[in-house]
């Protein structure tokens, strides 16, 4: 059970209005961008499970993280099994996101009281997730469904808390049209964490700060 509660952990994700999806092998690495995330003004990041290290590196990372990253959320994403969420639960994530909507999954972060994120691309998913308690909802594929899918799915249903992933960029173009579509936050991967990025660290921390200050204008101009 995570050591802050599910209402605070929304909030810190609406407030974000980004999260970082990011793994490596490498722990030194994963330290030096989630801190320069931190550094840039982030106060959320996704460590995804997309390698043998994931569950060696997690513990190790919310450690590093508790003692230099005073208030940052460490979640765990690609969880895409019961096995895999009762797994990483036991290493104290803040949070889980998935890339599916997956009953067993929903039933295991609501017994362990873990704030579940869970991947949607039909308006049903998106109605069964939020029937087995998700509140924020991945879209995913991004890329392929689109901000007028988002539009979409709020005519009808305009209380949804949208979180498209996969294919978001860090421009003004690409999350204007996001954010003017209905969502509360994005999560980016590659189009942030660019290899340049992660060989001059540096250059990655000024590129989150710029994206925040992208998003506060155009939820500004959104009113």
């Amino acid at each position: 059970m995570p050591n802050i509660s599910n209402q605070e952990i929304n909030k810190k994700l609406i407030d974000a209005g980004m999260v970082p999806v990011f793994y490596h092998e490498d722990l030194e690495k994963c330290k030096e961008v989630i801190k320069a995330c931190y550094d840039g003004g982030l106060k959320v990041f996704e460590y995804t499970n997309r390698g043998e290290k994931a569950t060696v590196n997690f513990p190790i990372l919310k450690k590093y993280v508790a003692e230099n990253c005073d208030g940052l959320m460490l979640g765990i994403g690609s969880i895409y099994t019961k096995e895999q969420a009762e797994k990483f639960i036991n290493l104290n994530p803040d949070f889980i996101v998935s890339p599916i909507f997956d009953k067993e999954i929903a039933a295991c972060c609501k017994a362990h009281e873990i704030y579940w994120i869970p991947g949607c691309a039909t308006l049903s998913e998106i109605a069964a997730a939020e029937k087995s308690g998700a509140d924020i909802i991945k879209i995913f594929p991004s890329n392929i469904l689109g901000p007028g899918f988002v539009k979409a799915v709020r005519g009808p249903m305009p209380h949804l808390k949208l979180m498209p992933t996969g294919g978001v960029s860090p421009t003004l173009e690409n999350l204007k049209s996001w954010f003017e579509s209905g969502v509360v936050c994005v999560g980016i991967g590659s189009q942030l964490l660019t290899k340049e990025r992660l060989k001059n660290i540096d250059l990655l921390k000024i590129e989150v700060k710029n994206t925040l200050d992208i998003i506060a204008g155009v939820r500004n101009q959104k009113g």
